[in-house]
């Protein structure tokens, strides 16, 4: 089940319907574009609070799933502590699959 959230992760990235990193995710939501927000499990106390309530405000999903190593190789960049799905369809698959993991 990791893989295929991590895979539709990644397809996303190539697809160029992805944004990663604290600030790109951040923009993201507050511009309306983020369909889905994943926050690594890893992530610091105030980065899992700062987006848990922007995405409360601006109306935005959020799931806290996989390490910030595993999130960058899917997407193939460095480590990351947080991604921001911009297609509907990708992102409605994305939570689906962690809905049932």
């Amino acid at each position: 089940m990791n893989d295929r959230i991590l895979s539709l992760l990644g397809l996303a990235a190539r697809g160029r319907n992805l944004v990663s990193g604290e600030f790109s995710t951040e923009k993201a939501i507050k511009e309306g574009k983020a369909e889905l927000v994943v926050v690594s499990r890893e992530a610091s106390d105030n980065t899992r609070e700062m987006f848990t309530n922007k995405c409360a405000f601006y109306e935005t999903p959020i799931y806290f799933y996989g390490t910030k190593e595993e999130l960058g190789r899917a997407i193939g960049k460095e480590m990351r502590a947080s991604v921001a799905v911009m297609d509907t369809g990708l992102a409605a698959s994305i939570m689906k699959l962690l809905e049932e993991s």
